[in-house]
């Protein structure tokens, strides 16, 4: 357990960051690579308090882009908000509608409506590069477009179609290089409530359906998971009863009841044929964030990161954690789920076990959808927070660390080397907060070896977040 002085220092991460600066150079110790040429964007929630009020859920936090840029072994360094309406509320302590959010009822009528889903532009969960166009994203369906050199805003392109429209989706697409297109699901609500899963090749144009599949309670989803061949929907038992939503007076999430009885469903659709391959049945367990999906030898591998319940989500209320009395990130555990594809049943082993991985990331371009070794992640080892990353070989279980004392790292995100050979030919870029100096800077390890080569010094501290890109540099 922590003592009172590690808590006090935990908190700093959840502290609002309300300055916005461009830095055209930081203080870098160490050799950043020359071949690492481009910029590393995270989106944070970053605005918690406002108009006297403090937001309910760390995932309410109104949306800030942070970027670290490389060239000729030097590091610049920006942080802008998103412009948002949404932003607008937390300043005036006016938050109508949230992932925790109590909500102002007229609004979330309209927000969960078929035709007024655009309401809530808080993307702060994750960003992807589409047609050389950038946008960040949250659990409904409204991208925010930025530029990722200046950081603006650029506008909220909102998709055309209805085929593929929904109320609820996931700030996790995968990408098909092949097709070059982004592939996402929505969860349509109504009387006739589906899962819808479409591909999409550019920003606000018209989506490509590929299924679309009937439920009666949609269970919450963080992310899917996708093969070479399959989609993969991870229906854990969190689940809501659509119909009740419009009138409901609780904050989005608490419209979602844990009914471990149900189960978890693997719903698995052929996203080349856009057929129903099956409905798979195992255990309930949560889960937020997919690792990779690969398909071998008459059996869909399904690797996760997995929590016991669904308890984790209000273990993440602001409040909890801004008091440290809460420790969610040690309850997880890298699972590998065998869905056995004649339908003979659904098999799993945990990874690793002494680990507890969360925001998981792998070499994707090479090794989504595809057999892989290496899974890189945060991990929680000796503290009531994550305090270490971790590098993980699937295969045999064994791991290497990096830690620091007092140092609290975000996301590793994993950049492979122009013509690299090897899976893990690279390095992991980390978002680290050191709690002591209420700091933050970038740490850049070898991805081979998992030691420091380099680090950039960021001038505030910047609030524990959620995701990241990596954008290298066009011609």
């Amino acid at each position: 357990m922590w003592t009172i002085e590690q808590k006090a220092q935990r908190a700093v991460g959840f502290n609002s960051l309300d300055e916005e600066v461009h830095l055209d150079a930081v203080p870098v110790t160490g050799t950043v690579p020359d071949w690492l040429q481009g910029t590393l964007v995270r989106v944070t929630p970053a605005l918690m308090d406002g108009g006297g009020k403090t937001i309910n859920h760390w995932f309410d936090g109104a949306a800030m882009l942070n970027a670290f840029g490389f060239g000729a072994g030097g590091v610049s360094y920006g942080s802008r908000f998103l412009d948002t309406d949404y932003l607008g509320d937390v300043r005036r302590g006016e938050v109508k509608f949230g992932f925790g959010a109590d909500p102002c009822r007229s609004l979330f009528k309209r927000v969960m409506s078929l035709n007024d889903v655009n309401k809530f532009d808080n993307a702060n969960v994750n960003l992807q590069e589409l047609g050389r166009r950038y946008i960040a994203m949250t659990e409904t369906p409204l991208p925010v477009e930025f530029d990722p050199k200046t950081l603006a805003t650029l506008g909220k392109p909102a998709w055309p179609d209805k085929d593929a429209h929904g109320q609820v989706t996931t700030a996790h697409p995968h990408y098909d290089y092949e097709r070059d297109e982004m592939v996402n699901y929505t969860a349509h609500f109504g009387p006739k409530t589906t899962y819808r899963v479409y591909a999409a090749s550019e920003v606000g144009a018209r989506r490509r359906l590929i299924a679309s599949q009937p439920v009666k309670q949609p269970g919450y989803m963080h992310s899917f998971g996708m093969s070479e061949r399959y989609v993969v929907l991870a229906e854990n038992p969190l689940v809501v009863n659509p119909m009740s939503v419009p009138l409901s007076k609780k904050a989005f999430i608490d419209n979602y009841s844990w009914e471990p009885e149900r189960g978890t469903r693997f719903i698995v659709i052929d996203r080349h044929s856009g057929e129903l391959q099956g409905i798979h049945e195992t255990d309930a367990m949560f889960c937020f964030h997919h690792v990779n999906s690969f398909e071998r030898d008459g059996e869909l591998v399904v690797d996760l990161i997995a929590y016991e319940d669904a308890a984790v989500i209000h273990m993440l209320d602001l409040a909890e954690l801004r008091a440290g009395e809460t420790s969610p990130l040690s309850r997880t555990v890298l699972r590998r789920y065998r869905i056995a594809l004649d339908g003979s049943g659904v098999t799993h082993e945990d990874i690793a076990p002494e680990i507890s991985p969360e925001l998981p990331r792998i070499n994707y371009r090479r090794n989504n959808t595809r057999d892989y070794r290496w899974m890189y992640g945060t991990g929680t080892r000796e503290a009531d927070w994550v305090d270490e990353l971790v590098k993980l070989d699937v295969t045999t279980g064994e791991a290497a660390h990096w830690s620091e004392p007092g140092c609290y790292p975000g996301e590793p995100v994993f950049i492979d080397r122009p013509g690299a050979m090897a899976e893990d030919d690279g390095v992991v870029l980390s978002v680290v907060l050191n709690a002591a100096t209420e700091r933050s800077f970038l740490l850049v390890l070898d991805a081979g070896s998992f030691e420091e080569v380099a680090r950039a010094e960021a001038p505030h501290h910047i609030p524990f977040g959620f995701h990241g890109q990596y954008f290298r540099d066009k011609d």
